[in-house]
């Protein structure tokens, strides 16, 4: 009777997770379950207030776009963190590192995912219908693109970049000047768009023309916020638009940008 009792357990539990479509339950218990499996990689990449956000994104992911849409903002994590630990005592020593050596809290989280989670909500309440469903979940992976791209153009840049420009003069500046690229470090940012657009395709978020569109959406925001940070963060009467703020406005815009070359493309294409 106790192993029929187990055995039980672990049926609901598989039934659970494979609910389809998701729901608040299956969301919830399948997060906990995976963040509870995978808290030794998630300490290395998250403080404690950043793991309760990012189990918040998880839940609200999983029950937007199920186990795939999951998978890929897992993805984005671990390349994001990879790359965000690539050299770090050389940029703890240049003073180029991020705060607590990488490790990301809730701002950083939720300024890193606001897109996503505006398309994760647009699709729980069918905001649309089906005909802009499809819309948000490009919106959603669009935004992952851009910010793993961001993200490791940025640290790969401060790690192997050999000369560092300022977008809008093309100075030779600093590693990790606000608005700086490399050409290292847009190469790498490139390919992790390419790789997390790929993967989006090969799990059903996204269509091949879809994954393209996410590609090059991401790399107009990157240019598009390379230019903010050099121009305006944290200058003065911006006080307020810091790290954070400026990821915010990346993403979203490499989500609005995909979606309206998407919009364009099917009216050119009809």
């Amino acid at each position: 009777m106790h192993a029929s009792s187990i055995q039980d357990a672990i049926g609901g539990a598989i039934s659970l997770v494979q609910s389809s479509p998701a729901t608040w339950h299956s969301a919830l218990f399948s997060n906990a379950m995976i963040f509870l499996l995978g808290s030794p990689i998630l300490v290395t990449g998250l403080s404690l207030s950043g793991i309760v956000a990012a189990f918040l994104l998880g839940t609200l992911t999983w029950r937007a776009f199920g186990p795939s849409g999951f998978f890929l903002v897992a993805v984005y994590f671990v390349i994001g963190t990879a790359a965000t630990k690539v050299k770090m005592a050389q940029k703890v020593a240049q003073g180029v590192a991020e705060k607590r050596r990488g490790r990301r809290g809730p701002g950083s989280v939720i300024g890193s995912s606001a897109a996503g989670c505006i398309c994760a909500f647009l699709t729980i309440f069918g905001v649309g219908g089906e005909t802009f469903s499809r819309l948000w979940r490009l919106g959603f992976v669009a935004s992952f693109c851009t910010k793993l791209s961001d993200t490791v153009s940025s640290e790969i840049g401060k790690a192997y970049g050999k000369t560092t420009y300022l977008v809008t003069t093309f100075k030779v500046v600093p590693r990790g000047t606000e608005g700086a690229v490399s050409v290292e470090g847009t190469l790498a940012g490139i390919v992790a768009s390419v790789v997390l657009a790929f993967i989006s395709f090969l799990v059903g978020e996204v269509g091949s023309h879809e994954a393209i569109i996410c590609v090059l959406a991401a790399q107009i925001a990157n240019l598009g916020e390379s230019v903010i940070g050099a121009a305006l963060q944290e200058k003065e009467g911006f006080k307020w638009l810091n790290n954070d703020a400026v990821n915010v406005i990346n993403i979203l815009m490499g989500s609005i940008i995909a979606v309206f070359m998407q919009q364009a493309l099917q009216i050119w294409c009809s």
